[in-house]
């Protein structure tokens, strides 16, 4: 038996492991109440009382997952802004930002469909991802068909990547056309309870169109990049040739807007590539609160968390391009010093402790 004080609520009746400072199931503090001095078998109470543990406040799913879903898409609304902006700054260097907008929204309309219709297949490709079939995937395939259930959203398609790195990660533009992939490195690894939260936190990416969102991120930051391209290569090579006879006045008058142009060209792409992480990172967030409340065991997911960034997150294929898409980043494990900009994931620690917090466990407990 475990020693020490096992706190029992004085709201809920709940008994909690030793040490725990807040109720696992209804959040109240354990500091007083009928049944606080109540120990575990035949243990003793420490003869010292233990020094005050800092408490994590206790996290309620839904409310993780609204604050997350806000904050992306005011994320994603500023990327827009600044993809629009450019557009119409390159426009008006030229003399009709109407025309520099519409053009934009052209290119943006052209990258968007390519990735749109093909994305995933691409993503599959990629990585050597091969269909779940036959009874060694049998466990995996019932696990996908019961948090589908859980999350409601029609069954996935299941991949496997043939690799001993511990990841999975989901595409598809909308949850009918949805896939997961698992590698099987992390079948070998976790137990079901740890492989039912990963495959709840991919399922959570399906069902808030997280997989769409990625898409529409990664063409939008590539749509800055090569505005700002074109018009850089523009600025300081299709004008070298021109006296200030052939600019004329209107030189003159789109001076303002060039200069706006020319600065938006240069940031522009940093300023979009910060925003689309931090887009990234809210998904996370996002999906691992979701992934919570389909499971209703917050910790089988930390524990998971944990397990992979222990074993290595190395996939077939990684690269930059889709390294934002797995539940752990293949290309570098993000910890907890680990607060830049252009992070895709958020710390891995502060995920796992946001779990416990979940699950009513305490930085100690």
């Amino acid at each position: 038996m475990v020693s020490g004080i096992v706190p029992a609520c004085p709201k809920c009746g709940g008994v909690n492991r030793p040490g725990a400072d807040l109720c696992y199931l209804c959040g109240e503090p354990l500091e007083a109440g009928p049944g606080a001095n109540a120990f575990v078998g035949n243990a003793s109470p420490p003869a010292e009382a233990r020094p005050p543990l800092r408490p994590i406040p206790m996290l309620l799913f839904t409310e993780a997952a609204r604050h997350n879903v806000r904050l992306s898409v005011l994320l994603f609304v500023l990327l827009f802004v600044v993809f629009f902006l450019l557009g119409t700054a390159i426009g008006g260097a030229y003399g009709d930002p109407g025309t520099g907008l519409g053009l934009s929204f052209v290119l943006y309309a052209i990258l968007g469909t390519t990735a749109y219709f093909s994305g995933s297949s691409i993503v599959l490709s990629i990585h050597g991802a091969r269909e779940a079939g036959g009874e060694e995937h049998r466990k995996l395939r019932n696990v996908v068909e019961e948090m589908a259930i859980a999350a409601g959203v029609p069954p996935p398609k299941v991949y496997v990547i043939q690799t001993a790195g511990m990841n999975a990660f989901a595409a598809g533009r909308r949850p009918e056309e949805a896939c997961v992939a698992v590698t099987t490195g992390l079948l070998d690894r976790l137990n079901r309870e740890e492989l039912q939260g990963v495959v709840a936190h991919e399922l959570a990416h399906i069902k808030s169109r997280d997989t769409l969102y990625n898409v529409c991120a990664a063409v939008l930051v590539g749509a800055v990049a090569l505005l700002s391209d074109m018009f850089l290569r523009g600025a300081f090579w299709g004008r070298r040739g021109r006296t200030d006879g052939e600019r004329g006045g209107g030189g003159r008058g789109n001076a303002a807007f060039f200069v706006l142009a020319l600065l938006l060209a240069i940031l522009a792409p940093l300023a979009a590539k910060i925003l689309q992480m931090s887009i990234s990172r809210q998904r996370e967030y996002h999906a691992d609160a979701a992934a919570a409340g389909f499971t209703r065991n917050p910790l089988g997911l930390a524990s998971a968390l944990a397990k992979i960034t222990a074993g290595g997150p190395e996939v077939p294929g990684e690269n930059r391009g889709t390294q934002h898409l797995f539940i752990v980043n293949p290309l570098r494990v993000f910890g907890p010093e680990s607060s830049a900009l252009m992070s895709t994931h958020p710390p891995t620690e502060e995920r796992i402790q946001r779990l416990r917090a979940m699950g009513g466990v305490s930085a100690g407990g």
